[in-house]
C-alpha cells in the first residue's frame, strides 16, 4: 500500500470553479487506480488530498478526470494537478490550463516534455496521436480573404474553441472599455454641436478625457520637423524607414532645384540620406464615408540624419509621377508654412494606413494567428515546442475574430473612419502579403536590410535587437535540452509538419519569400522560434502600444483626408488644411479606436512571466529563470536610458510587452 498526496489547482478566473463533481484516476507504469475522492472545485483554490492505494502504480504517467453533472454542465477551468507518490523525490506535475466541459474522460499527461517516438506500444505516443487527431477536428483552417493568411474557421467568437476565448474577466473588461470609449466619443461629438473645424486649435475641443503624457507632447510639438522625422525611427510605425542606396527613380527634380539635388547627393555619399516610400498605396481608391469622398496619396519622403541623431525631412513628393503630371510638385521645409505642414499631414496619413494594415494587422495579428492554429494542429501538449510557444498564443484567436467582425469587416470601424476602408484595406493587405518576407520579421535581418544598424537615435532598433538576443538565448536553451543534435531535430515528424503547415498552408505557399518548409539544423529552428515569439510579443508591442500616443492628436496622423492631395503650393490656405483633415465624427472615432486597441488589460501577462507551468524538470525551469533575469536587466537599462531622454521610448520595455497578441 502506498500513500499519494494530490493537489488540484483551479483557475482564478471568474466562473472557473464548478459545482459539478469531478472524479480522478491515477495511471502509472504498473497500474491504474480510481480515487475515492470527488471534488467540487473552487475558484482560485488548491485542494489537497491524501489517498491510500493498495497496489504499486510505479512512476506516474497520466491523470484521468471526468466531470459529472446532473442538470447543468458547469464548466471547470483546471490549472494543474500534482501528485507526490510514495518514495518519489519530486512531485509529478500534470499541466492542464483549459476548460473541462461535458462528461467525457480527459487524460492529462505528466508534464515532462517528450519528443515523438516510433514505438507503437509507447503509451505517450498513443496519447499524442489521439490528442492531435482530436485537435485537428476542432482547429480548422479557413480562408477569410483570398491572397491573405489562413485563419481559424470561426465566424464569431462563439464558434471558437472555449480554450481560445477571453476568460470572463478579460471579456468583461474589454466590453466595458468599449462602452466607456463610445460614451466619451459621443460626449465629444455632442460637445462640438458639431461645428466644422475652422482652425487647428478647434481640435482642442475634443482633446480631453483619456490622455497620455506622450500624447500631450505630440499635441504640443507635432508641427516640428524634428518630431516628424523622429516618428519614422521611434514612433508607432518604425518599420518603413530605410537608408537610401541611391536617389529614388520616382523623385523627379525639375530645373531650378539643382541646390536640392546637390544636398541630396551629398547626404547620399555620407550615408546619411534616408527615405520612406508609400508606393504600396499606389492605385488604391479612397473610401466614401457618410457620402463624402475620401482621398489617398502615395508620398515619398527624403530625410537626412544629422550628427546629433536628429532625422529631418528634406523634401516630400506627395504623389508619384504620372502621364498627366510627369513632374509632380516637391514640398520643401522652406515652402510657405501651411503648404509644408499639409505635405507632412499627407505623409502621416499615409503612414497610418500602412502601419495599421501592413505592419500591425498583417505582420503581427494575422501571422500570430497562423502560428497559433498550426501549433494546435501539429504539436501535442507533450512536445517541447508546444510548451515553449503556448503562452504566446493566448487570446490571439479571440481578438482576431473580433477584429474581423468589428474592425475590418464590411461596415466596421475601418469602413467608418479610414481612407483605405471600403475595400481598399483588403487590397493593401493583399499587396503587403505578397511582399511579406521571412527576413522582414527578424530584426537582425530587417534592420540590416534597411540600413538602420548602429544608429544611436534609433531606439526601436536598439531595443528590438536586444530583445531578439534575449529571446534567442531562451529558445536555444530550451531547444538544446531536448534536441541533442541536428539529426534528432530533423527526424522529428511533428516539428517538421508544424513548419510545413505554417509556410505552405497558413501562409499560402510562402517558401518563395524565405519561409522554411522544413528545419535542417537546430540553429535554423532556433531562429524560426525566436521569430515566432518576437512577433507575438515584442513586435506587436512596438506597433500597437503607442497608437494612442501618436494618433490621439488627430492632425499628427489623420486616419483619412477629405480633399485631394495638393498639386500646387501657392493656393494652400488654412481652409485647405482644415477641409482636408477628418471631420468631428471621424476625429472622435479615431481617438476611440486607437485608445481601445492600445490600452493594456487588467490581466496583462508580461513577456516571460506567464504563470502557467507547462515544463517539468529543473533544466527547463532554470532556462526560464535566466530568461526572466535577462528581461529584468534590459528593463533596468531602458529605464536608465529613458531618464535621460526628452521623449522616452518605452514600447519595448519588457514589463510593458504582453506575451501574446491579445488586443
Amino acid at each position: 500500500m502506498g500513500r499519494y498526496h494530490i493537489r488540484v489547482a483551479t483557475g482564478a478566473w471568474p466562473f472557473s470553479g464548478s459545482f459539478n463533481r469531478v472524479q480522478l484516476w491515477l495511471v502509472g507504469e504498473r497500474g491504474e487506480a480510481e480515487l475515492e475522492l470527488q471534488l467540487r472545485p473552487t475558484r482560485g483554490q488548491v485542494e489537497e488530498f491524501e489517498q491510500d492505494i493498495p497496489q504499486d502504480l510505479g512512476p506516474l504517467q497520466f491523470v484521468k478526470l471526468r466531470k459529472h453533472h446532473s442538470l447543468v454542465d458547469d464548466a471547470w477551468f483546471c490549472d494543474r494537478i500534482t501528485v507526490q507518490g510514495p518514495g518519489a523525490l519530486e512531485e509529478a506535475a500534470f499541466p492542464c490550463y483549459r476548460w473541462v466541459q461535458g462528461e467525457g474522460l480527459l487524460t492529462l499527461s505528466e508534464g515532462t516534455a517528450r519528443l515523438s517516438g516510433n514505438n507503437t506500444l509507447d503509451v505517450f505516443q498513443k496519447h499524442r496521436e489521439k490528442e492531435l487527431e482530436e485537435r485537428q477536428k476542432i482547429y480548422c483552417w479557413a480562408t477569410w480573404k483570398e491572397g491573405l493568411p489562413m485563419t481559424i474557421a470561426a465566424d464569431t467568437i462563439d464558434d471558437l474553441p472555449s480554450n481560445m476565448r477571453f476568460h470572463e474577466q478579460k471579456r468583461l473588461y474589454y466590453e466595458w472599455t468599449v462602452i466607456e470609449g463610445i460614451m466619451e466619443m459621443v460626449l465629444k461629438y455632442v460637445y462640438t454641436l458639431p461645428s466644422p473645424w475652422k482652425r487647428l486649435e478647434d481640435f482642442d475641443q475634443i482633446f480631453w478625457g483619456q490622455k497620455t503624457a506622450l500624447a500631450e507632447k505630440v499635441h504640443q510639438r507635432w508641427q516640428e520637423d524634428e518630431l516628424f522625422g523622429y516618428q519614422f525611427l521611434n514612433g508607432t510605425n518604425p518599420m518603413l524607414l530605410r537608408r537610401s542606396p541611391s536617389l529614388p527613380s520616382r523623385l523627379v527634380l525639375p530645373s531650378g532645384m539643382e541646390e536640392l539635388q546637390a544636398q541630396l547627393e551629398k547626404e547620399l555619399q555620407n550615408g546619411s540620406l534616408f527615405e520612406a516610400d508609400f508606393i504600396l498605396l499606389y492605385g488604391i481608391l479612397g473610401n466614401v464615408i457618410q457620402g463624402e469622398k475620401q482621398y489617398l496619396a502615395v508620398p515619398l519622403v527624403m530625410l537626412k540624419m544629422e550628427p546629433s541623431g536628429k532625422l529631418l525631412p528634406m523634401v516630400i513628393q506627395i504623389q508619384p509621377p504620372s502621364p498627366s503630371c510627369p513632374t509632380p510638385p516637391l514640398f520643401l521645409p522652406s515652402d510657405p508654412p501651411l503648404a509644408w505642414l499639409l505635405a507632412k499631414m499627407w505623409v502621416r496619413s499615409s503612414d497610418s494606413q500602412l502601419h495599421e494594415l501592413q505592419y500591425h494587422l498583417l505582420s503581427t495579428h494575422l501571422l500570430g494567428e497562423v502560428i497559433a492554429v498550426a501549433t494546435m494542429r501539429c504539436l501535442p501538449g507533450l512536445h517541447p515546442v508546444f510548451k515553449l510557444l503556448i503562452p504566446h498564443t493566448r487570446y490571439t484567436l479571440d481578438i482576431n475574430t473580433r477584429a474581423r467582425n468589428e474592425l475590418i469587416s464590411e461596415g466596421g470601424l475601418f469602413d467608418k473612419g479610414w481612407s483605405t476602408g471600403g475595400g481598399g484595406h483588403i487590397q493593401v493587405l493583399r499587396r503587403a502579403m505578397a511582399k511579406l518576407t521571412y527576413r522582414s520579421l527578424c530584426p537582425p535581418d530587417d534592420l540590416a536590410d534597411r540600413g538602420l544598424l548602429g544608429i544611436p537615435s534609433a531606439l526601436y532598433a536598439h531595443d528590438a535587437l536586444r530583445l531578439w538576443e534575449i529571446i534567442a538565448r531562451y529558445v536555444e536553451g530550451i531547444v538544446h535540452i531536448f534536441y541533442h543534435g541536428d539529426d534528432i531535430m530533423r527526424g522529428d515528424p511533428e516539428l517538421q509538419a508544424w513548419c510545413q503547415e505554417i509556410t505552405e498552408v497558413g501562409l499560402c505557399q510562402a517558401q518563395d519569400r524565405g519561409f522554411p518548409v522544413s528545419f535542417q539544423s537546430r540553429a535554423q529552428l532556433c531562429h524560426f522560434l525566436t521569430m515566432c515569439i518576437f512577433t507575438c510579443s515584442a513586435q506587436h508591442a512596438a506597433v500597437n502600444t503607442g497608437q494612442f500616443d501618436w494618433y490621439a492628436w488627430v492632425p499628427n496622423a489623420p486616419s483619412s483626408m477629405r480633399m485631394p492631395p495638393p498639386t500646387t503650393k501657392e493656393d494652400i490656405t488654412i481652409d485647405t488644411v482644415m477641409g482636408s483633415l477628418p471631420n468631428v465624427w471621424q476625429t472622435s472615432l479615431q481617438m476611440l479606436a486607437t485608445w481601445l486597441v492600445s490600452r493594456s488589460s487588467l490581466d496583462m501577462v508580461p513577456l516571460g512571466h506567464h504563470k502557467e507551468e507547462y515544463f517539468s524538470g529543473p533544466e527547463s525551469k532554470a532556462v526560464l529563470r535566466q530568461f526572466q533575469a535577462d528581461l529584468d536587466n534590459l528593463e533596468k537599462e531602458i529605464v536608465a536610458r529613458n531618464e535621460q531622454l526628452d521623449l522616452p521610448y518605452e514600447y519595448l520595455k519588457p514589463s510593458l510587452i504582453e506575451s501574446s497578441v491579445t488586443i
